[in-house]
Formats: structure tokens, C-alpha cells, sequence
């Protein structure tokens, strides 16, 4: 059995700390598995939207608190918090060339004592060449280190204080969706988003709100709409998920201003599968993959 699963099992939530999450919480992301959706994306990129796909990969792991990496031996575990990690992937073709941004964040269950996620990572590969950009919660504040190919930022080293991030409002909804914020806020754009839309990673003046979907494009039970919209930079994230636990992500919308005209990205789930995906790394495996629909991974 992994070492995070039966640390988050039997709720060991770092020196001196204890915490336990809901029952539906526990039967859901502490039984060893992950959660891993598939969706058709149209990515707006150069002024058009440039199709391809997405997929995300919710699990829980152990967290150390301190060095902020994957909890893999126990002489360390007195040190850890049970997180909600996403990693999400997202693919598509510019033209000739294509592009492929890859994110990972950690939240942590107990929100009370952790009330914003501990690390985003995000790396951009495309054929110009290669990003990186990492964020470290430290004290009331983010430490931000970015890497680029891109001569204005080749390297860029600085903080600010506490806001919400927008990378963490996917992991957030999974499991507490009443905590997000609504309402006139600051938040920090997400890494891949800034990348892409040269908003800066810093916070900006932001307005949350929750509303039912009534459109027909996303499917699902009873689904909820949450959206982040930054009037300054004419940029709005929508996400649509099941009101519902475990609050399922059926898709979302993204609308910016891409070589001067108004579009917006769409990714709508097609497959959702539950599995122990690092066991499943053989050639024969790949079925999983026929199963789930993924094809330019």
C-alpha cells in the first residue's frame, strides 16, 4: 500500500495537528484511487481557437510542509498534510506546431489550518522553446520563481502577499465549494493563463460569483457554475460541476482578448475513469487509455 494512503487513511495531518474530513470525502479520495477526466478542448491561441484535448488527474497525496514535495518516507512524516493534487494537462495544434502546458497543484484537505494551497508548478512546451514557473506559499505570502525562453522574462524571482489563486479554485471545488471567493476579491491568474494571455502572475482585482448552468453544451447532475472574472484584463474563467460530492468538473469556459478580437476556450468533458494509474504503465495497459479516449497523449 502507498505510504500516502495510509497516512491520509488514518487522518495523520502533520505535527500536532488533527483533522478529520468528511465521510463521503474519505470514501472517495482515500480508497487508493485517482480521479482522471478526458475533454475535447478548443484552445483559443493567435486570434482562433486550436483544437485539441485536456485531461485531469485529481488524487490525494502526503505532502511535506516544509520542503513542499511528495511525502515518500515515514522518518518525515510528522511533517506532512494530506493534499488534493490536480495535474492537469493541456494539448493543442497552433498551425503546424503544437503546444502543451502542464499543471500541478496542491491543496490542502484541512483548509482551516491550510487555508490556501501549498505549491503550483507549471511548465509550457511549444516549438519555440520551454517555461517554467513554480510558487511557494511561504509564511502569508507566495514565493514566485519563473524560467523562460522569452528574452522580458528569462528570470524572474519576487513574491506577494496572500490571495487566491486561480489554480487552486479547481482543486478547492472539489471538496468545498462554499469556500470560494464571491464577490469583489483578489486573485492571481492562472500560471498557464498568464502564459498565454500575458496577464500578470501577480494579484489583481477579481469578482467571484456561483450561479446554476442552464446552458446545453456541459452534461451532468445539477450543475453549478462558478466564475472569476477580471474586469481590468477583460478575461473570465468559467467552470461548470456537479452541485453535488464530489462535484465532478463537466467542463469549463474561458473568455479573453486574443490578437484583438473576444474568444473563448471550451473544453467539455468526454470520459471520466477511477483507477490506480501508477500501476498501470505495461504495454498492455494501453487499453485504459481506449477506455478513457485519449489520443494526442
Amino acid at each position: 500500500m502507498l505510504l500516502w494512503l495510509t497516512l491520509a487513511t488514518s487522518c495523520q495531518f502533520g505535527k500536532g495537528a488533527s483533522y478529520t474530513p468528511s465521510q463521503p470525502f474519505r470514501d472517495y479520495w482515500y480508497n487508493g484511487q485517482a480521479e482522471i477526466s478526458r475533454y475535447s478542448l478548443q484552445q483559443v491561441q493567435y486570434g482562433a481557437q486550436n483544437p485539441g484535448e485536456a485531461v485531469l488527474i485529481f488524487v490525494t497525496e502526503d505532502f511535506l510542509t516544509d520542503k513542499q514535495v511528495k511525502l515518500e518516507t515515514e522518518d518525515n512524516s510528522g511533517d506532512a498534510t494530506s493534499v488534493l493534487k490536480l495535474n492537469s494537462i493541456r494539448r493543442f495544434v497552433t498551425g503546424i506546431y503544437d503546444y502543451s502546458l502542464y499543471s500541478s497543484v496542491f491543496t490542502p484537505v484541512n483548509t482551516e489550518k491550510y487555508p490556501h494551497s501549498l505549491k503550483v508548478t507549471m511548465s509550457a512546451q511549444d516549438w519555440c522553446g520551454q517555461t517554467y514557473t513554480q510558487l511557494n506559499r511561504r509564511g502569508k505570502g507566495y514565493e514566485v520563481m519563473g524560467r523562460s525562453y522569452f528574452e522580458k522574462n528569462v528570470e524572474e524571482d519576487y513574491s506577494f502577499n496572500d490571495a487566491w489563486l486561480e489554480d487552486e479554485i479547481w482543486t478547492r471545488l472539489r471538496f468545498a465549494p462554499d469556500q470560494l471567493p464571491i464577490g469583489d476579491t483578489e486573485a492571481v491568474p492562472a500560471a498557464y493563463a498568464a502564459r498565454l494571455t500575458g496577464q500578470p502572475l501577480e494579484p489583481q482585482k477579481a469578482i467571484g460569483s456561483m450561479t446554476a448552468y442552464e446552458g446545453t453544451v456541459f452534461k451532468g447532475r445539477a450543475l453549478n457554475v462558478y466564475s472569476l472574472l477580471y474586469p481590468e484584463h477583460n478575461r473570465e474563467l468559467r467552470i461548470v460541476f456537479e452541485k453535488a460530492f464530489p462535484h465532478e468538473i463537466a467542463g469549463w469556459e474561458e473568455t479573453y482578448t486574443s490578437r484583438g478580437k473576444v474568444l473563448t476556450t471550451r473544453a467539455v468533458r468526454t470520459s471520466l475513469i477511477r483507477s490506480e494509474y501508477w500501476k498501470h504503465n505495461a504495454p498492455g495497459d494501453t487499453t485504459l487509455r481506449q477506455q478513457l479516449g485519449a489520443r494526442g497523449f
